[in-house]
């Protein structure tokens, strides 16, 4: 099984990563981060180290989100590129995957060396 890219992030994956980061940021944040996860480039990054950075687990095949995006790959369809802000290491801040991290598991359970395209924007 290959892991397939969209070229660029779906229209719903912003609102998403702004409900998620409404969590743990002011509203003024939250939009100017999404403005600027809008306008990002597309970098890659391994599908471990974005996990580790965000200092998350790996979540389960049988996840029900995670086992929905296989599927996706499975069937030869490409996923979407992930939205992430980045982390402090220097205050003890991790790097938030503000939208995809369902996809990052995803796809390291097909190969954890997989170059996911992603979005990052720093913390303002």
């Amino acid at each position: 099984m290959e892991v397939n890219w969209k070229p660029a992030p779906e229209d719903h994956d912003y609102p998403a990563a702004a409900n998620y980061l409404s969590l743990i940021l002011k509203p003024d944040q939250v939009s100017s981060l999404v403005a600027a996860l809008a306008s990002a480039p597309t970098v890659t990054q391994k599908a471990k180290d974005i996990l580790r950075a965000a200092r998350l687990d790996l979540l389960p095949p049988d996840n029900v989100h995670v086992a929905d995006d296989l599927d996706k790959l499975k069937q030869g369809k490409s996923l979407s590129p992930i939205l992430l802000v980045r982390g402090r290491f220097d205050a003890g801040i991790a790097l938030q995957i503000a939208d995809g991290y369902h996809r990052v598991c995803a796809s390291y359970h097909v190969d954890e060396n997989t170059d996911i395209p992603c979005r990052i924007v720093d913390l303002t």
